[in-house]
């Protein structure tokens, strides 16, 4: 068969460790021999963001911007170890939260569901997306740590020179202080891009912060949210027969708990990080959850939620067997093409991009899977794959489709 051609490249950012040899399998076994991949390729492997002071890494969103649609690969955030394992000239930012930054866009999260592998929590019957505001926080933090006895202060110094000054702290010994920061702008453009998306979705929209102790900060994203229901949504949300509700982050999560899912749940970015963990591991696998980030401006990057699998890389060069579960990756990759493909109307693309999600739902629920999902399948006939072996089982399944 003739492969299928594409006319606009996408944005191909690899990663590293066990994900990055993943990667090169799907690329090899499920992409290749299908499509004729036009990417923009760029190495944000720890050492080559290293190698070019992590320029690669502002260079791939740049492209992003300017090609419409990216697909990325789990990455290292370096802490002191990596520093030392790779011998770093520095300790680098997350090179999502440098993306995100740059795309001031929202990462919606949803897991996915399979047949013989049920949610945790016994209430959960549908997927519960997360909405994680993907800009500032944590993510864009400067940190200091206090030597000795003194007086801490946040000082703001307007245009005019005048200057707002708060006391932090007197410290009376060594200590440590953080500060953070967000944007008017890109709160709206959050709170946008959720109310857009339950709306094309048809899902209650819900956020959680914790204005009652943080009374400026988080209540800003609050009255940001609600200030935008109310003029450009509410009517939209009514005729739509859904409901947007504010709550605070404690009650999201005991309401989350013993709700049956199918909603949209908006986060703050760092919330949004850990709770997009919980409720993936919660319906199954960390390796079992989409994601992509959506710019006000209608630009798409598609990753796997997860981690770099760092354990079953170190078995991997050992020359030790893995079972690495590669489905959100695959998942990345046919959200990026259907993408591409919806946007240049090029059919083939997401015909391609539907048949390989299925095919892989298809090799789980007939009994073929990796370690992880065999550990908590309801089916009877499960058999554990090694991470290749598993790819070429959904090849088999692909191609007999």
């Amino acid at each position: 068969m003739a492969k299928i051609e594409m006319t606009t490249p996408i944005v191909e950012m690899d990663g590293d460790e066990m994900t990055r040899v993943l990667w090169g399998m799907i690329k090899d076994k499920l992409i290749l021999p299908y499509i004729d991949l036009k990417s923009e390729y760029y190495d944000l492997g720890l050492k080559h963001r290293d190698e070019t002071d992590d320029q690669v890494t502002v260079d791939s969103a740049n492209a992003t911007l300017k090609y419409g649609v990216a697909v990325k690969c789990a990455t290292i955030t370096p802490n002191d170890e990596r520093i030392k394992e790779y011998s770093l000239k520095k300790m680098y930012k997350s090179p999502n939260g440098t993306i995100r930054a740059i795309l001031d866009g929202t990462v919606f999260r949803t897991p996915i569901m399979v047949k013989g592998i049920d949610p945790n929590v016994r209430t959960w019957e549908k997927p519960i997306t997360l909405a994680r505001h993907a800009y500032g926080d944590v993510y864009k933090n400067v940190e200091i740590a206090v030597p000795g006895k003194g007086k801490a202060e946040l000082v703001f110094t307007g245009e005019d020179g005048k200057e707002i000054r708060e006391t932090i702290y007197e410290f009376e010994g060594p200590g440590i202080i953080q500060g953070m920061h967000n944007k008017d702008k890109s709160i709206e453009s959050f709170a946008k891009a959720c109310f857009n998306y339950a709306l094309s979705e048809k899902k209650d929209l819900w956020l959680g912060t914790k204005d009652t102790i943080s009374k400026v900060y988080d209540r800003r994203f609050r009255d940001i949210f609600d200030k935008l229901y109310e003029e450009e949504y509410k009517k939209a949300f009514e005729d739509a027969g859904i409901e947007y509700f504010y709550t605070l982050i404690d009650d999201a999560v005991a309401r989350v708990m013993k709700s049956k899912g199918g909603f949209i749940w908006a986060c703050k970015n760092y919330d949004g990080d850990v709770m997009s963990d919980m409720v993936s591991s919660a319906f199954g696998s960390l390796a079992m959850m989409t994601s992509v980030l959506v710019s006000p401006t209608g630009v798409y990057e598609y990753e796997a939620a997860h981690g770099t699998v760092q354990r079953h890389y170190y078995k991997y060069l050992k020359g030790e067997p893995t079972s690495t579960n590669p489905v959100a990756t695959i998942f990345a990759w046919t959200g990026a093409m259907r993408k591409r493909g919806e946007l240049d109307g090029i059919q083939g693309l997401c015909d391609w991009a539907d048949k390989m999600e299925k095919a892989t739902l298809s090799t789980i629920e007939s009994g073929k899977m990796t370690g992880d999902l065999c550990l908590i399948t309801k089916l009877t006939n499960a058999t554990k794959l090694g991470s290749e072996e598993f790819l070429d089982a959904i090849k088999e399944t692909f191609d007999a489709m």
